[in-house]
């Protein structure tokens, strides 16, 4: 089974995976400019990209292309740049005492290559122990889209979703795992349609055999309802 392979590599590659800058590589510039003139910019832009590809873009088709591509990269697939737009992590005491993992997976991750700008679609899956501390569940959804959402290497996503997850709840035990088909390799270069990338980062307790091996088995259940 496909899914089990994958884990077992997963295990065996323990904390030896590519290791990537937790940092997404920004400017000191970059929020200088706002949303509406960097929507103008852009379509200028690409107005050029698609005028030296020799496309009319006077027809009805393509004249309202550059405003629509504009406006898909600042306010949708690249809004995660900005750090106004991090989602706000409520977290509360864990009153109830529940002492083991809980384990958040099946997120779905839509993001984009930092080399071709092609999509990466796949799913996430995020695991904590509380130290005390619990976060909303949606909230651990909207950090993976939040870091989805900007030019990335999947390496750095994974690291980027860990220690933001660390840092809300003040624990190192997080944990995250992430398999997901880049297009840049799918639909181009090798046109490869059945590979996919995992990658892993494991925080705390995780980095101990047994508790990694633990979460890896709760990625494995069946939740097909």
């Amino acid at each position: 089974m496909k899914v089990d392979k994958i884990l077992n590599e997963i295990e065996e590659m323990g904390d030896a995976h590519a290791g990537s800058s937790a940092n997404t590589p920004l400017r000191d510039d970059a929020f200088e400019l706002s949303d509406e003139e960097k929507i103008a910019s852009i379509k200028n832009d690409v107005r050029s990209i698609l005028d030296t590809l020799g496309l009319d873009l006077e027809d009805d088709s393509l004249k309202g292309t550059p405003q629509r591509v504009a406006k898909m990269f600042v306010n949708e697939i690249f809004s995660g740049l900005h750090p106004k737009r991090k989602p706000k992590a409520s977290t509360f005491e864990n009153k109830y005492k529940y002492g083991e993992m809980l384990v958040e997976k099946n997120i779905t991750v839509y993001s984009t290559c930092e080399h071709h700008l092609l999509p990466i679609v796949g799913k996430a899956h995020v695991a904590y122990i509380s130290n005390g501390t619990v976060v909303g569940l949606s909230k651990m959804n909207r950090i993976v889209d939040y870091f989805a959402k900007r030019p990335q290497v999947q390496e750095r996503m994974t690291m980027q979703i860990v220690h933001e997850l660390q840092n809300v709840l003040g624990t190192l035990d997080v944990a995250c795992v992430i398999d997901a088909k880049h297009l840049c390799v799918n639909s181009r270069g090798i046109r490869d349609i059945e590979s996919s990338t995992v990658t892993s980062e494991f925080g705390g307790a995780f980095k101990k055999k047994e508790v990694r091996r633990e979460f890896l088995d709760y990625i494995k259940l069946d939740t097909t309802f």
